[in-house]
């Protein structure tokens, strides 16, 4: 059982409901989506195979209880499911973020889904697997990323649609530096929608190109002087 891992890092976690924690990183390789915002692009082709093993042996040396696998796409790998369940059987609190376009019922109990579910302005909403809205735990997160008021009342719709606010945990944000917070926090206050305002706070503590938190293993970041947490 092998994974293709783009790089493996400590950070805080940016964002979710986990946002401000110390949180270990696992990318992986590889993406099925081309998002116009994308901050990921390093991960798209390059990485190592790594054994479980091996990446528990970094988990341990990383010391994180909260691990977050992303990329990429990580459910792009068939391996990943299991590498989440071995992860959860040692113990750790285990975030998987993924695009929302492929099933997630193939992660296991106990696993946090977050699920991002691509707006118009990332010119990917059409992929989606809306399926995936009716397999929601009360333990999983979606989060909306906007590019522009259009996309909000798009979010809006989907919201109110797939009645998410009773499923799950509904997080928006804004495409960095397409959209500005304050605006967002205006609109979601005006409309009195019951959903979390996330920042990228990895965003705040590194800017684009800065080296960061704890960097273990990676293919490619520290060749193009990338710094970035989620995808």
């Amino acid at each position: 059982m092998k994974l293709k891992v783009n790089e493996i890092f400590k950070s805080i976690q940016g964002e979710s409901t986990y946002a401000g924690l110390p949180c270990s990183f696992i990318r992986l390789t590889g993406c099925n989506l081309r998002c116009s915002y994308c901050d990921t692009v390093y991960a798209f082709e390059k990485g190592i195979d790594m054994s479980f093993d091996e990446i528990l042996s970094d988990m341990e040396l990383l010391g994180c209880n909260l691990i977050e696998i992303t990329g990429g796409e990580p459910l792009h790998q068939e391996g990943t499911s299991e590498v989440v369940k071995e992860l959860l059987g040692q113990g750790y609190k285990v975030l998987v973020e993924t695009n929302g376009t492929l099933n997630i019922d193939v992660l296991p109990e106990g696993t946090v889904r977050i699920v991002d579910i691509k707006c118009p302005g990332s010119g990917m909403a059409e992929r989606m697997d809306w399926k995936n809205m009716e397999r929601l735990w009360k333990t999983d997160e979606v989060k909306f990323v906007l590019s522009s008021r259009e996309d909000y009342e798009w979010s809006k719709v989907i919201i109110d649609k797939y009645v998410l606010t009773e499923k799950s945990k509904v997080l928006m944000s804004v495409a960095f530096g397409r959209l500005e917070p304050r605006p967002l926090a205006h609109w979601i206050l005006q409309d009195g929608l019951e959903v979390r305002l996330q920042l990228q706070l990895h965003r705040y503590i590194w800017p684009p190109g800065a080296q960061e938190g704890t960097l273990l293993r990676s293919t490619c970041r520290h060749e193009k002087g990338v710094g970035s947490s989620t995808s």
